[in-house]
This record gives C-alpha cells, sequence and structure tokens, in this order.
C-alpha cells in the first residue's frame, strides 16, 4: 500500500542561504517553492527585490547580503539578522557550496537559532574543494579520475601530458572565483601551454589549479547524479539516480535537462560514499560512466542539494530531498524509499534551449507521455518565470553590443569535454 502524503512541521520556518550573487539560480527556487507548497513558511537570501526568486508567491520574506562570502564575520552577521527577523529557531538550508562551508564553520554559533545537520568535522570542505575530493575517495575507496594538483606553471605543462590531452582543468574553490576574471571552472585543456597559462592565473582565481583525467564520453548513459538526504551517521531517507540528457555547458556543466532513472551502480556508489563519511542531511554526487572500461567515477560531491533536486519527487507522498531534510531536522519520520517516476523529466528553459543549440539534439520533452518538471515556470507561481525572460532579454541586448575580451574568446574554446 503506498504512503499518504507527507505532512509537513509547519510551526518551523526555513531560510535559505546562498552566498553566491547568481540571479538565475533556479534551485532556489525550486526550494522556496517546495517547502511553500507544503505550509511552510519559508524565508531566502536574495540578490535584489527584482530577481525571479524575490517575485514567488511562496516566498514569506526576502533577506539580503552586502557582506564578504568569504567573511565568517559577515554571514554570521547576516545570518543573525534573519534570525531576528524570523523570530524563531528555524531549518537552515544552504543552496551553494560556499553557504554549506560557512554553516559547517559557524555551527556552534548558529545552534541556538537554526536547525540544520551536524557533518563530520571538516567533512564540507572535504568535500567541495575539488583537490581535497581527490584525496577523501582515495581513502574511501570510491572510483575517481586521475588527478594531480601541480606546484607551477611547468609541473602542469608536464601533467596534462602525462595525463593523457585533452586534460580536464578545475579550480579546487570555484565559489571563489571573481565574477568577470574571464576564468571558468571547469576547462578542457588541449595543450600543456594552455595547462601552464591557467596555472599562471591561480592567485587570481583563489584557490589551486588541478588537472584530471578525462573519461572518455560515449553518449546517452555516460553522466549520472545522485540525490539523496540522510539522517545522522549516513542512514539514508531519501536517495534517486538519475541521468544527465543535456548538460549547459555541454557534456561539462550543469543539468539541463535530466530524466529519473534507476542505476543500482551509481545508487551504491552514493549510499557507500555516505556511510562511509557519515554524512548527514542533503547531498547531490556528479558521476561519470567512462566509455572504455564501463566504470563509474565521482566527479563532483556537493554537500548540499543540488540545483535539480526537485526531479526527486515522490509519486506517492510529495516527498523530495529537501521535504526530508526539514522531516528530519523537526524530528518528524519520513516514510519509506520513494516510487521512482519512470521518465519524469527536470528541464531548465533557457539552458535546455542553450544545449540543446549546441549539441544538435532535441530537448523539448512533451512527448511521449513523459512528466516534466520545470525549473522556472509553475501554473501556480508565474511570476519568477517572467521575471527570468525580461532579465534574459535584457541581458541579451547588453551582450550584443559588448566585445568579449582574448581569455573570454579563448575559454569559449576549451570549455566542452
Amino acid at each position: 500500500m503506498p504512503s499518504p502524503p507527507v505532512s509537513l512541521d509547519t510551526r518551523v520556518p526555513a531560510l535559505l542561504l546562498r552566498l553566491d550573487r547568481n540571479p538565475f539560480h533556479h534551485g532556489s527556487l525550486g526550494a522556496v517553492r517546495s517547502l511553500g507548497r507544503a505550509g511552510v513558511e519559508t524565508h531566502a537570501f536574495v540578490e535584489s527585490p527584482t530577481v525571479p526568486l524575490a517575485r514567488s508567491r511562496h516566498l514569506a520574506a526576502a533577506h539580503r547580503f552586502d557582506g564578504d562570502p568569504r567573511s565568517d564575520a559577515d554571514v554570521a552577521r547576516a545570518l543573525d539578522l534573519a534570525a531576528a527577523r524570523i523570530g524563531r529557531p528555524a531549518v537552515l538550508v544552504p543552496m551553494d557550496d560556499a553557504g554549506a562551508l560557512a554553516v559547517a564553520r559557524l555551527r556552534d554559533r548558529l545552534a541556538d537559532r537554526f536547525l540544520f545537520p551536524r557533518l563530520p568535522e571538516g567533512l564540507a570542505e572535504r568535500a567541495a574543494d575539488k583537490a581535497e575530493l581527490a584525496r577523501l575517495c582515495a581513502t574511501t575507496g570510491i572510483p575517481h579520475p586521475e588527478t594531480v594538483v601541480p606546484g607551477d606553471a611547468a609541473e602542469a605543462a608536464a601533467a596534462a601530458r602525462e595525463l593523457g590531452l585533452p586534460v580536464v582543468a578545475k579550480w579546487s574553490r570555484p565559489w571563489l572565483l571573481p565574477r568577470d576574471a574571464g576564468l571558468r571552472s571547469v576547462t578542457l585543456v588541449t595543450s600543456p601551454e594552455r595547462a601552464a597559462r591557467l596555472y599562471e592565473s591561480s592567485p587570481l582565481a583563489g584557490s589551486a589549479l588541478l588537472l584530471q583525467r578525462r573519461l572518455p564520453a560515449g553518449g546517452p548513459g555516460t553522466d549520472w547524479f545522485f540525490h539523496g538526504c540522510f539522517a545522522a551517521g549516513g542512514r539514508p531517507l531519501f536517495v534517486g539516480t538519475g541521468h544527465k540528457d543535456l548538460a549547459w555547458p555541454p557534456r561539462a556543466g550543469l543539468t539541463a535537462v535530466g530524466s529519473w532513472l534507476p542505476n543500482p551502480t551509481v545508487a551504491a556508489l552514493g549510499l557507500g560514499l555516505a556511510e562511509a563519511v557519515g554524512y548527514h542531511g542533503v547531498l547531490d554526487l556528479d558521476v561519470r560512466r567512462d566509455a572504455v572500461t564501463g566504470g563509474y567515477h565521482l566527479l563532483d560531491f556537493n554537500p548540499r542539494p543540488g540545483a535539480q533536486f526537485r526531479l526527486f519527487t515522490d509519486r506517492a507522498t510529495g516527498l523530495d530531498p529537501v521535504r526530508a531534510l526539514h522531516l528530519d531536522l523537526t524530528g518528524r519520520a519520513a516514510p519509506g524509499p520513494p516510487l521512482p517516476r519512470a521518465g519524469r523529466t527536470f528541464v531548465v528553459e533557457n539552458y535546455g534551449a542553450l544545449a540543446s543549440f549546441a549539441d544538435r539534439r532535441p530537448w523539448w520533452p512533451g512527448t511521449g507521455g513523459r512528466e516534466v518538471e520545470w525549473a522556472w515556470f509553475a501554473a501556480d507561481d508565474p511570476a519568477p518565470f517572467l521575471a527570468l525572460t525580461r532579465a534574459l532579454l535584457g541581458r541579451a541586448v547588453t551582450r550584443s553590443r559588448r566585445i568579449p575580451t582574448p581569455a573570454e574568446k579563448e575559454n569559449a574554446r576549451c570549455t566542452t569535454w
């Protein structure tokens, strides 16, 4: 017999913390809608009153963060002000890596005003930092692409040759990248000279450069993701595996179109990692299948909800990873394992269209009886979609008049992998 719809404790509000100044973060909108529709008073940090998230009818109140996201004092001050405005303990949900790391560092100071998972000491840092993740995978036995952290430009060039060109270059802490520096968090490097030049940008990037062996892509069935919500000690409450149908940038970026598909190998990898590290809370993993060996490798470990988490919505209970987190932190029991909605699809309208054009593959999911979760459009909450459309049209006009820098042109040529 299927479980009845889940009832959240609506006496306990929620606050979404996002320190990355990205006015088009659809994951935050998904969390506001998910909790707001369940009757939870939901607050969030927003960039301005005009951004799409601020227009959602499910947002109880918007808060501003005007400080330095790298400053614990500034983050703590903003959370103090938000807590005073909310007036009672709230579930705190970091929606980006910088926020997750700040909460982990400030957990003792925040404990009397917010409810949030208690990760093992240092785990958030090891998960979010790409260089630390390689070491974490080595200690836990999780497959991970061969990775080198060069010590100078010459070592970067030599590592690119040894790993085999083209090689994937990543900044270990991408949330520190300056917005207008012309640097991308992930780049496909096609020459040793390019690797050396990237290394020389390390002071500007704010973190270490790492080079990673590129796993051969084999088309459909290559890129996967795992979402899970775990109680203390890594006990699973809600998990799901999805296939990345289209990504933006192509084959190297976020999920533009994704499907909920069972994958026992990916599920076992995610469950094993959470248990090994004693994870508590929501996590998002990116996994790639090596087209040559057939093996699956962990690419990214995000210690917070992924932007596409609403793909995983249980048919019977309405539960998703963020709602499961609210249940756990308010002391309510989660129901049994979710019932996958075979073929359920998540579409980010703006990125889906771009990825479809770049890959020359259709993205419109309105055929074949597939159930679609749109990132932006919702019949009960149309204002964010309209705000997004206006903002993107304005950006398109502005960019059409701007000449890209040489660094931006080079990055544009080196992003697809």
